[in-house]
């Protein structure tokens, strides 16, 4: 059969169905519901009900002032104002009767507008929740690498302690020490005198920076600043017990690098040295994270290693910075403040009532 013959046919087919019956309904668009514009009703119920009332109203004013009250047929002037009074006896009630179904019927409109709105919205809602479930999980990754980056860059200091401290260790470990041999150029220590004792002060720029740590695993010059501050005897003692304490606080997600204390005066600091505690030097306890109190409170009373850690870090910190202080400018006092051990100190001093 040909492509021609077979159209011909279709068309025939349709002709007949088309004009053939008129059983076959005409097609009728699709409702969507409460999407729907509403439809528009010719007489509804309330309208209905206003129309007896009307009716009955004004069949019993006919029959009370037509049948029952007999006309008098005076022409008193007063006549006037009783029919009058009579025309608002008759008419007003129908027109309240009809006030009210106005009214009813637009509450009622106001209502089926109001659901339909309610139901645009939550279906718009459906379908953005819909959209951003069936949203590929891009987004939700590059969110998770960023936090990633984030708790990267706060470890830094932690990975850069690590592994200065694996290098302490290793510099520490005993080493079989070489004969000694006379030499004439080489002066002679007096008995009981260590080179320690003889060797300089560590400088002031070196201390602050050796108190800060190094700011990442490049810092070469603040590896270069610990390794001399481990070479004196004070300054290595306080390293090491706060290079403790801030590991034992990182167990715990607390890092200085968070923290932004309050900044104390110079002279707050000298009268610590000097001895001063309490109120007096309540400044210096500058920190007001309450997260961090809260959790450094608890380990201070629960771990009793951390607790021995934050005593000695406290009692080593007060030693060297006694001698500090009578050698550093108020600039001075203020840099060191800002390092990470100050803050550290800041920290375990309020939870150990250094400040109260």
């Amino acid at each position: 059969m040909s492509m021609a013959e077979q159209s011909s046919e279709t068309q025939d087919v349709a002709s007949e169905r088309g004009g053939g019956s008129s059983a076959t309904p005409p097609a009728r668009p699709t409702s969507i519901g409460v999407y729907d514009s509403p439809s528009s009703e010719g007489i509804s119920s309330v309208e209905v009900i206003a129309v007896i009332l009307s009716t009955l109203w004004l069949l019993g004013a006919v029959i009370f002032f037509v049948v029952i009250v007999p006309e008098t047929g005076s022409s008193d002037p007063s006549e006037k104002l009783r029919f009058l009074m009579t025309l608002l006896a008759i008419f007003m009630p129908v027109a309240m009767i009809w006030v009210a179904a106005t009214a009813a019927r637009a509450s009622r409109v106001m209502r089926e507008e109001s659901q339909r709105l309610q139901a645009a919205i939550d279906g718009i809602r459906q379908s953005y929740l819909a959209q951003q479930q069936g949203r590929h999980l891009r987004p939700e990754n590059s969110v998770a690498k960023k936090l990633d980056e984030i708790a990267a860059t706060a470890r830094k200091t932690e990975t850069a302690l690590a592994m200065f401290y694996s290098r302490r260790e290793e510099a520490a470990r005993p080493a079989p020490a070489p004969a000694p041999q006379p030499s004439d150029d080489q002066p002679a220590l007096a008995l009981g005198t260590s080179a320690a004792e003889l060797a300089p002060d560590l400088p002031i720029e070196d201390f602050i920076r050796a108190l800060n740590f190094p700011e990442t695993a490049e810092d070469e010059v603040g590896f270069a600043s610990l390794r001399r501050a481990l070479k004196d005897r004070t300054t290595s003692q306080l390293v090491q017990a706060a290079q403790d304490v801030l590991t034992l606080l990182s167990q715990d997600g607390i890092y200085m690098d968070d923290l932004r204390p309050d900044r104390a005066r110079p002279e707050i600091w000298r009268h610590f040295a000097a001895g001063a505690r309490g109120r007096p030097i309540a400044a210096l306890g500058g920190i007001r994270d309450r997260s961090s109190l809260a959790l450094t409170n608890a380990r201070m009373k629960q771990d009793p290693i951390f607790r021995d850690a934050a005593h000695h870090f406290l009692r080593n910190f007060d030693k060297t910075f006694s001698v500090f202080e009578a050698r550093a400018t108020d600039s001075e006092i203020s840099s060191m403040a800002d390092t990470r051990t100050a803050r550290a100190f800041m920290l375990l001093g309020r939870c150990a009532g250094t400040f109260d």
